[in-house]
């Protein structure tokens, strides 16, 4: 079993834009990932939104040469998508091209049209591979890493569906295997268990037995004004490359301000409260505009604080 390095600082991955950034690690998310990969459960990742939640997942797939599998969450999903869905278009589809043809084969078999899920993948990448050509689906993305080294599933904002998606997740993360429509065979575990990590913005309460039956792991964003302008001013300063047109006067400056917003926001009950991602935009905008304007960063982080910090309509309703 392969674990993260105790002295692991940052790790490289792409955003959820495609940017390339240096997510920043701490002691707690690396046992916490660790303890998740020894006992075998599924770590809850609890956070305010935009606090880096998902970036870990990303962060340790890449840092461990696995597989990511990504699945948002919403009010619409159900249990099952996370394991197979059946392809009752594509059936009917053959089915009608195949009765113009007078052809009554097998190929119509239900087993034909079932897709594999994310949890699929993860457990048993050798079925899930030919199911997948044979839907003419397309594989995950498996470049630079290997799914022999098993697989981490990263399930999104748990708590935007129903509580019903957790409750029917229970047997497939604590077995490791599910029955699926259409095949004899259950789908189990061959191989390295996957990591699986959930998160959560904490908008909806979560069974007590689904949080039970995982680790937690809670990223905050700090309490007290000076604490937050440092956790944010080292993390810019540790993805400083990216932004070469900056100094750290620049990230001092934009931080401060994000504090004051926050503040502001959370006096006035604004939620969600601007942070760690909108203080990223914040930079990617001033670099970027910068270069192409000739505007001052001064100048651009006063332009753009109404669009990336003061995003709550209460901002611009003459309330403050």
């Amino acid at each position: 079993m392969q674990l993260l390095d105790q002295n692991l600082t940052a790790i490289e991955i792409a955003n959820d834009v495609g940017d390339t950034v240096c997510h920043v690690l701490d002691s707690d998310m690396i046992n916490a990932a660790n303890a998740a990969l020894a006992i075998n459960r599924p770590l809850l990742i609890w956070g305010e939104p935009g606090i880096g939640k998902s970036q870990l997942a990303k962060a340790v797939a890449k840092q461990l040469q696995r597989p990511f599998l990504h699945f948002v969450a919403d009010a619409r999903t159900e249990s099952r998508d996370l394991l197979w869905h059946f392809d009752a278009v594509a059936r009917l589809a053959e089915a009608q091209v195949r009765r113009e043809h007078d052809q009554v084969t097998d190929a119509l078999a239900v087993e034909n049209f079932i897709v594999p899920g994310s949890l699929w993948w993860a457990l048993d990448w050798q079925s899930a591979q030919p199911l997948a050509g044979r839907c003419k689906r397309k594989a995950p993305d498996t470049s630079g890493c290997d799914p022999a080294n098993g697989v981490v599933v990263l399930i999104d904002e748990i708590d935007k569906a129903d509580t019903d998606v957790p409750n029917g997740l229970l047997e497939a993360l604590g077995a490791s295997r599910f029955q699926p429509q259409g095949r004899d065979e259950p789908v189990e575990c061959n191989g390295v268990r996957p990591l699986v990590m959930v998160t959560t913005n904490e908008e909806r309460s979560l069974p007590d037995a689904f949080v039970r039956r995982c680790l937690s792991l809670h990223l905050a964003f700090p309490e007290g004004e000076e604490a937050q302008q440092d956790f944010l001013v080292k993390r810019a300063e540790q993805n400083a490359r990216h932004f070469p047109a900056l100094d750290s006067s620049v990230f001092q400056e934009a931080a401060a301000m994000l504090v004051e917003d926050r503040q502001q926001a959370k006096g006035r009950n604004f939620y969600p409260l601007p942070g760690q991602a909108e203080y990223f935009d914040m930079l990617r905008g001033v670099q970027r505009l910068s270069v192409q304007t000739g505007k001052s960063a001064s100048d651009l982080i006063l332009e753009l604080r109404k669009f990336t910090y003061r995003k709550h309509p209460g901002f611009h309703a003459g309330l403050l």
